[in-house]
């Protein structure tokens, strides 16, 4: 495998990402929403996306169900990408995503709405600046993750 390919398969579309970022925005607001009047209906549509998120974060960008969606149904409608990501800044982003959807279940489950509603919230932010803005919150904090996980393992 050449050095490009092997680069090439380590970066995703940019739109994949923004793609699934809407549809989170969506489910998360949704949650948020229901919870207003049904905090177990709530905690069960945030477990789905806490899902979701922890399939990203393992898998990777392409294999989480929203890229699939978006290789399979939006993707082949599109023109080639002139701009790609690189994916470990994604998957890091997926899993504090996957940490925030936790505590939000947690928070549910355990009888305190307020801490399901703010943890929910704030995935909600985060999903919206990707989407909306194409700033994605996590992928601008995992260089400094990355750098000091580098620090620690050397020390």
């Amino acid at each position: 495998m050449s050095a490009d390919t092997s680069s090439s398969a380590q970066q995703v579309d940019v739109r994949g990402p923004r793609f699934a970022a809407w549809i989170t925005t969506v489910v998360l607001a949704a949650v948020l929403v229901l919870s207003t009047f049904q905090t177990t209906v709530a905690a069960v549509l945030l477990a789905l996306q806490a899902v979701v998120f922890a399939v990203g974060a393992v898998r990777g960008p392409r294999r989480s169900p929203y890229g699939s969606l978006f290789a399979t149904f939006v993707l082949p409608k599109l023109g080639p990408t002139t701009e790609r990501e690189p994916v470990a800044p994604l998957k890091f982003a997926q899993l504090v995503g996957f940490v925030f959807a936790a505590v939000g279940v947690l928070g549910f489950a355990l009888g305190s709405p307020v801490v399901g509603a703010v943890a929910t919230g704030f995935a909600l932010f985060a999903a919206f600046l990707n989407a909306a803005f194409a700033f994605c919150l996590g992928c601008q904090i995992y260089p400094l993750v990355a750098r000091l996980r580098t620090q620690s393992a050397s020390a």
